[in-house]
């Protein structure tokens, strides 16, 4: 068996995607890098993933399918995945070898384990290319460093903490075992790969390492903000997703990670408020409405403490000042937590 199992989702990626498979393969000999080309037909993304599966038949498959969007390319990794452990790198990111260094040495001594440790979790980098900076997100104020431990042991996240694809290394069996799929064709499916498994993990182990480097800059980018205005209807089917797949607090025993998850949803509430408010159309305001009127139907007790929270309070307060509010309390927080 592999150590770990790494999923790159391609979509015409030849511009970049050789710097994301380059840093993974310096993680060693024991591992598995499964290129996934999603039905890229504008550049040489499938040339590109044969020819790097031909030149490290022992390390990297290539697997091309019809185009499925983003979590069809992650469903398709871990179909794939044979590794111990599973974590998916998007090829326009790359990993950092020092970091990995550590944290490949720490999965393997896992691997010799019955019962490996479920989830392994390091640090990201924001890398604003164009602008010439970096934020570190990392968590040492909430996890304990360099044990193991589980959800009772976790400490407080800040507003601008989160556990992203960026940060986690799961387990790959755990993911198998709950059914883990993601929906196709929709963007933000990143949100449901790192929210649904977490009440199914029981033991954890944090690295105080920047691990995974995030690139921002692109103008097609799914995070850039008027390509996630103009995606709105996916962020409102990710968030009805999450609020399916996981019932709070019954499907959560652990009160620190129930407290965790209901802020998680809460920051998801949140993005679809303010961004359809940005839209400010009729259309969008109805949807806004209907976005909360769905998580109220579904849980009146989770929806009034969400709604009742001063991050959705204030993005939704009424009339059109209320809007400007807001979409101002947006921006001065983007400003003051550095996320994107």
């Amino acid at each position: 068996m592999k150590t770990i199992s790494f999923a790159i989702p391609c979509y015409n990626s030849a511009a970049y995607m050789d710097k994301c498979i380059e840093s993974t393969l310096e993680c060693g000999d024991d591992i598995e890098i499964i290129i996934v080309d999603d039905g890229s037909t504008k550049d040489e993304t499938p040339a590109k993933a044969d020819a790097w599966a031909a030149k490290y038949p022992d390390i990297i498959r290539a697997v091309h399918q019809e185009n499925g969007g983003h979590g069809q390319a992650v469903n398709t990794g871990l179909a794939n995945a044979t590794g111990r452990y599973f974590k998916v790198v998007d090829s326009d990111d790359w990993l950092d070898e020092h970091a990995m260094s550590e944290i490949m040495g720490y999965l393997r001594f896992q691997c010799e384990l019955e019962n490996a440790v479920d989830l392994v979790i390091g640090n990201y980098v924001y890398e604003k290319v164009h602008e010439g900076s970096r934020t570190v997100m990392h968590y040492r104020n909430v996890f304990p460093e360099g044990r193991v431990f589980g959800w009772a042991d976790v400490g407080h996240f800040l507003p601008s903490q989160y556990l992203l694809m960026h940060s986690v290394i799961y387990r790959t069996q755990l993911l198998k075992d709950i059914g883990l799929e993601l929906p196709k064709h929709t963007f933000y499916v990143d949100n449901i790969f790192v929210y649904v498994p977490l009440p199914h993990v029981k033991t954890i182990y944090y690295r105080d390492l920047d691990m995974y480097r995030y690139f921002i800059g692109r103008e097609d980018q799914s995070v850039n903000e008027s390509v996630m205005i103009g995606r709105i209807d996916q962020q409102l089917r990710v968030t009805r997703t999450m609020i399916d797949a996981v019932r709070l607090p019954d499907d959560v025993p652990e009160k620190r990670l129930e407290r965790y998850m209901e802020n998680y949803l809460s920051m998801m509430m949140c993005i679809c408020s303010i961004f359809l408010r940005m839209i400010d159309t009729d259309e969008a305001e109805d949807k806004r409405e209907a976005i909360w009127d769905y998580l109220k139907r579904q849980d009146s007790d989770v929806y009034r403490r969400i709604r009742r929270s001063a991050l959705n309070m204030g993005t939704n307060l009424p009339t059109g000042l209320g809007r400007k509010i807001g979409i101002t309390g947006y921006r001065m927080a983007q400003k003051i937590f550095k996320f994107n």
